[in-house]
């Protein structure tokens, strides 16, 4: 466990220096402050802009952090050639693995913070009051990060960078349209295609269970139940895409 830790904080450290995500979070703080001007447009509905514009904003750069910071898992290791070094001392490559998932969900937490600060300042100017609805929203939209970017780190464990940020990027959209694979799969009359979508629909994330921003911004009650829920199914999905990622690392042959 100690080895763990002893990575995860090395590669947190290694990721704060790293340029381009200061300045995915300046862009998506300098997005969160447009909201303002963009409320102006539009008459007596500037509160839900600016929070549907907020939430979105940290959503989406969070999932652009995500895949970014995912993709390079393994990839930067072999470029620096320091891998081979790693891997010759008594660290295990599922310790190594876990390490480094570890860091990259404490830097996501660190970037989502300072969008959320920037959010809530947003707010703050504009004279709107901090329901729990967007606590909750914010939330689960930090817990939908951690699902993308263990599917992240499980194509970095095996493939490129590129092929890993597309394979990511497309299971990020399928994933906010698995409900839509199930009822169309109802609504077909082929069993064969039936299946493969039904399959498709439990194999892969559920993000858009994840997606509460909606009932946040219009003042709609969440449930605790349901935000509970959430949780538990993104924590246990991302526990099998690391265990599955953990076993391909384990075979991987790095020579």
């Amino acid at each position: 466990m100690s080895r763990i830790i002893v990575i995860a904080l090395n590669t947190f450290k290694e990721n704060l220096r790293d340029k381009i995500l200061y300045n995915l979070v300046f862009f998506g703080l300098l997005l969160i402050g447009s909201s303002i001007l963009l409320s102006t447009l539009t008459m007596g509905e500037q509160a839900k802009i600016i929070q549907d514009i907020g939430l979105a904003s940290i959503n989406l750069f969070g999932v652009i952090i995500a895949i970014f910071v995912g993709i390079g898992l393994v990839s930067k290791e072999i470029e620096k050639r320091t891998i081979y070094t790693i891997l010759a001392k008594p660290v295990q490559r599922y310790q190594f693995l876990l390490g480094r998932y570890c860091g990259l969900a404490l830097i996501l937490l660190v970037n989502t913070a300072i969008m959320v600060v920037g959010f809530f300042f947003i707010l703050l100017v504009g004279k709107i009051s901090l329901g729990s609805g967007l606590i909750k929203a914010i939330s689960l939209i930090y817990i939908e990060l951690l699902v993308i970017v263990a599917v992240a780190v499980m194509f970095s464990s095996f493939t490129t960078p590129t092929l890993s940020a597309s394979f990511t990027l497309a299971i990020c959209v399928i994933g906010h349209l698995t409900a839509d694979l199930r009822v169309l799969g109802a609504k077909l009359q082929n069993e064969l295609t039936k299946g493969i979508l039904d399959g498709l629909y439990y194999m892969l994330p559920n993000l858009e269970y994840f997606n509460v921003k909606g009932p946040a911004v219009h003042g709609i009650a969440i449930a605790p139940l349901y935000v509970v829920s959430a949780i538990a199914y993104g924590v246990l999905y991302s526990a099998v895409i690391l265990l599955i990622s953990c076993v391909i690392f384990q075979r991987r042959d790095f020579k």
